[in-house]
C-alpha cells in the first residue's frame, strides 16, 4: 500500500522516549510505534544528569528499524521536554551529559539571580514563569561553579536542538523550546542578553533560534547509511513537547488545554504574549507555540506525584499498574486528604508518600493510609489544581472557557479526567493520547507541503483520532472540596504557583 506522506517523529518524554510513523494518505493520518525506550537518569559526582549518549543511540536503533522494514522516510523530526540544555565545545564536541531539571544545583538559584536582576524585569523581558528548573537558573549556577566551561562552550543548544545537530549537523535553537529557557524575548523575537550580561553570564554561544516547521537540512550521511535509510529531511516541529501536543488541538485558541503527563500544563492558545503584572504576579508562562502562536499556561506537577509513590511501593516490594491503582481509588475515601501538587516539598522528595505525609500533618489534615487512599488523594488533588488553575486562567484573559481539552499520556487516565469535569464543571474532551507525537506529525507534514494550513491539519487529526468525552455529574461536592482545598493553594507564594 502506498501513502501520501509517510514521517519520523522521535517523541522524547521524563521517563522514556518513543518513535512512531506516522502515515498520511486517502484523507486518513495513522501512527504505528515502531521503538520504545526508557529515558533514565544517571547520577555521579553528586549531579543529576539525562544520558544524552544513550537516548542518541535508541534513536540510531529506530532508524535502523526504520530501514530495516523499508519504510521511506520524506522527514522526521524531534521534541523532547524543555528548559534543560546542552553545551557543544570545538569541533561539536558533547562537553558532559546535560543536567537534569531535578538536578540539586539549583536550589536557592533564584533567589541569588533575583538578587541582582529583579523579578519583574525578567518578567517583562520573557514572559516566562519563574520555576527553579528554568534554564536561566542552572546557567546561571554554571557560572557560578564551572565559568570556564561556559567559556570554552561554543554552542548552547536546548536537548532537542542537540539531537537534530547530531541528526544533521546543523546547530540552532528552535523557537517553542529556546522560550522555555526564561532567557528569550518574545516582543524582541531574539535572546535576552540584557539579562545575561547583568548575570556575567557570556553570550557568545547563543544559536540562531529558527521557527517551528522549519527544514533545518538533511540527515548526515554516516548516520543514513548506518541505518539503511535515504538522506531525509529533518524538520525542527515544535520541539517542545507540550508545541506539539497543543499543535495537534482543533480549537486550541478557543479552550482550555491540558497535556498531561509526567507534568500537567494547562492554559489556552493566545496570538500575543500576555506580559503584564496580573500574568507575573499569576506566574503564567508565555511559551512559544507554533505558526505565529504562543501559549499561555502554568506548569502544574501532575501525574510525578502518582509516579514517585509508586516507586516507593516497589522499593517496600509492592508492585502495582496503573489500572489497578486506579480500581483502587474508586473505594478511596473521598476529599479525605487534599495536598497541593506544587508544593515545593513535592518536586524532589526522598520518598513521595513521607512528603505527602508530612504535607498532610502540617495542614491537620489525616496521612492517607495505602494505595486506595493515596491515589484518590492524589487524582482529587490534581483536579482541584486543574480548577484553580482555570480560574486564574480566565480572570487574566477576561475569558470563560466551557471545554476542557486533555491530550497526552494523562488523557487515558479516566477516572482522572472525569474528577476533572466534575472539579471545573465543564466539559472534558480527552485525547488524542498520541497528540504530541501528531502535533509533530503535523509540523512536519506543513514544512514538507502535505497539507495547506494548521487548521487544516488540526481537523484532519480530529478526524482520524476521536476523543472521549466527560461531563460534570456532582459538581457540588466538589465546590465545598474546592474551598477548603484553596486554603492550601493561597496560602504559598507566587513564585511556587
Amino acid at each position: 500500500m502506498s501513502y501520501g506522506f509517510c514521517c519520523l517523529a522521535f517523541d522524547l518524554g521524563a521517563e522514556s522516549g518513543r518513535a512512531l510513523i506516522g502515515r498520511y494518505a486517502g484523507g486518513n493520518l495513522s501512527v504505528e510505534e515502531i521503538h520504545r525506550f526508557s529515558n533514565e537518569p544517571v547520577e555521579y559526582n553528586g549531579e543529576l544528569h539525562w544520558d544524552a549518549p544513550r537516548l542518541w543511540h535508541e534513536m540510531q536503533s529506530a532508524l535502523a528499524i526504520a530501514g530495516s522494514q523499508g519504510i521511506h522516510l520524506d522527514a522526521m523530526g524531534v521534541d523532547t521536554w524543555g528548559v534543560d540544555y546542552a553545551l557543544l565545545g570545538e569541533g561539536g564536541a558533547l562537553l558532559g551529559n546535560p543536567f537534569h531539571y531535578r538536578d540539586k544545583q539549583t536550589d536557592g538559584m533564584m533567589e541569588r539571580v533575583f538578587a541582582i536582576v529583579t523579578p519583574e524585569e525578567i518578567y517583562s523581558r520573557t514572559g516566562i514563569q519563574f520555576m527553579q528548573l528554568n534554564g536561566l537558573y542552572r546557567l546561571y549556577a554554571q557560572q557560578l561553579t564551572t565559568p570556564r566551561l561556559l567559556q570554552t562552550a561554543e554552542k548552547l543548544v536546548t536537548i532537542p536542538d542537540l539531537f537534530n545537530f547530531w541528526l544533521t549537523g546543523v546547530a540552532v535553537a528552535e523557537f517553542t523550546n529556546a522560550t522555555t529557557l526564561q532567557f528569550y524575548d518574545p516582543r524582541k523575537k531574539d535572546w535576552s542578553t540584557e539579562i545575561l550580561h547583568k548575570l556575567g553570564i557570556p553570550i557568545h554561544f547563543l544559536p540562531s533560534v529558527v521557527q517551528p516547521g522549519t527544514i533545518l537540512g538533511h540527515l548526515r550521511p554516516e548516520v543514513a547509511k548506518k541505518a539503511g535509510i535515504s538522506a531525509v529531511a529533518v524538520v525542527a516541529p515544535a520541539c517542545h513537547d507540550t508545541g506539539s501536543a497543543v499543535a495537534a488541538i482543533a480549537g486550541a485558541s478557543e479552550s482550555v488545554f491540558i497535556s498531561s503527563g509526567t507534568w500537567s500544563l494547562e492554559g489556552t492558545e493566545v496570538h500575543q504574549p500576555v506580559i503584564n503584572r496580573e500574568a507575573r504576579h499569576l506566574n503564567f508562562t508565555n511559551e512559544g507555540g507554533v505558526c505565529g502562536t504562543f501559549r499561555l499556561l502554568k506548569n502544574v506537577m501532575g501525574l510525578w506525584l502518582l509516579q514517585r509513590c509508586r516507586r516507593d511501593w516497589q522499593l517496600a516490594g509492592s508492585s502495582y499498574t496503573y489500572p489497578e491503582l486506579m480500581q483502587m481509588a474508586l473505594s478511596g475515601p473521598p476529599f479525605q486528604s487534599l495536598v497541593d501538587p506544587d508544593d515545593p516539598s513535592f518536586l524532589h522528595p526522598e520518598s513521595m508518600l513521607e512528603a505527602i505525609a508530612d504535607f498532610c500533618r502540617a495542614t491537620h489534615q489525616p496521612v492517607p493510609e495505602g494505595p486506595a487512599a493515596v491515589t484518590r488523594t492524589v487524582l482529587e488533588s490534581l483536579a482541584l489544581k486543574y480548577r484553580f488553575v482555570l480560574d486564574r486562567l480566565e480572570a487574566l484573559t477576561g475569558r470563560h472557557f466551557g471545554e476542557i481539552h486533555i491530550v497526552g499520556g494523562g488523557a487515558k487516565n479516566e477516572l482522572l479526567n472525569q474528577f476533572t469535569a466534575e472539579a471545573t464543571g465543564r466539559r472534558v474532551v480527552a485525547g488524542p493520547v498520541e497528540a504530541t507525537a501528531l502535533g509533530n506529525i503535523a509540523m512536519q507534514m506543513l514544512a514538507c507541503r502535505a497539507v495547506g494550513s494548521l487548521e487544516e491539519v488540526r481537523q484532519l487529526i480530529a478526524h482520524s483520532f476521536p476523543a472521549q468525552t466527560h461531563e460534570p455529574r456532582q459538581h457540588a461536592e466538589w465546590e465545598r472540596a474546592y474551598r477548603r482545598f484553596k486554603e492550601y493553594c493561597d496560602a504559598a507564594g507566587p513564585h511556587d504557583h
